[in-house]
């Protein structure tokens, strides 16, 4: 069991997208392709084969269900139904081999820490930063791109 919770887009947002193409809350229009990079799907958190599985791109924003103002941006998942992340399987495994950025923030969307992280080796990073009674939640991104992967809580 792990100190933390990885938490994957819902399942109802995934499905919205699928149904519609168009990116919940916003309306923009969805866009489907053969995946050209590794990911993820920000659904089920497994890495996209390369020139074999469709992804779709569209608009999300990471704090919706955390705070306010809105700062959407392009994200992926499947086109084809995946199951959600398990939120207690702690770190993703596929997404070790890639950096990441994790982002620390407190009540107000306010950003407390950032510490770029490579070779998979993120507990610690996690467990630090946690270990702050201000920090409420972390984001995870992909350094090289700057998207949106996934967001961080406490266990429980």
């Amino acid at each position: 069991m792990t100190s933390f919770d990885v938490i994957a887009v819902p399942t109802k947002v995934a499905d919205l997208v699928r149904a519609t193409m168009k990116a919940p809350g916003y309306g923009h229009p969805a866009h489907t392709e053969v995946a050209t990079g590794h990911g993820p799907c920000r659904h089920c958190l497994r890495t996209f084969e390369i020139g074999v599985e469709r992804r779709i791109l569209f608009t999300f924003d990471p704090f919706r269900e955390v705070g306010c103002p809105p700062l959407p941006g392009p994200i992926f998942v499947h086109a084809e139904p995946c199951n959600r992340f398990d939120p207690q399987s702690g770190y993703p495994e596929q997404l070790r081999a890639h950096p990441v950025t994790l982002q620390a923030f407190a009540s107000g969307r306010r950003m407390v820490g950032e510490e770029r992280v490579e070779g998979g080796r993120v507990e610690n990073v996690i467990d630090q930063f946690l270990g702050d009674a201000d920090v409420q939640y972390l984001l995870v991104r992909d350094t090289e791109a700057g998207c949106f992967d996934f967001r961080i809580e406490r266990a429980g």
